[in-house]
């Protein structure tokens, strides 16, 4: 007895593995960081990409969309630093967080040296931002 499939059953057959794979897309997270900025201090209300030698870093994320499993991690990197190997990474921290306005600080408890930094900013491990500053 042979059995055949008819060509519509298989474009069919097709049609709704595509479908499959797109709503599984479509559940993933939204979660998104629609901005991320240096500042003064944790409120964010003063940018800045130059810091003195005595201040503390504060990075503030404003993340959107975030289901409560969302993970925000910032990793602090001495780029160009007196001193400091180049590209040594001083501090990660690492949220578990719903939407809303976050913020991450670095200090030091002597005066920061000279030279460029960044902290890139991961949504879910994958690096999102990259936000540089320096110490003068």
């Amino acid at each position: 007895m042979k059995t055949s499939i008819s060509k519509p059953t298989i474009l069919f057959g097709a049609f709704m593995m595509v479908l499959f794979i797109m709503a599984c897309s479509i559940s993933a997270s939204t979660a998104n960081i629609a901005d991320a900025w240096m500042a003064t201090d944790e409120t964010g209300r003063t940018r800045v990409t130059t810091y003195s030698p005595f201040d503390m870093f504060y990075a503030i994320v404003d993340l959107r969309n975030a289901p409560d499993t969302t993970n925000i991690k910032a990793v602090w990197t001495a780029v160009n630093v007196e001193g400091i190997t180049p590209n040594e990474v001083l501090n990660e921290t690492t949220l578990t967080t719903p939407s809303g306005l976050l913020n991450f600080r670095l200090s030091l408890t002597e005066p920061w040296p000279p030279g460029e930094y960044k902290v890139d900013i991961y949504l879910n491990d994958k690096l999102d931002k990259t936000l540089k500053f320096e110490v003068r």
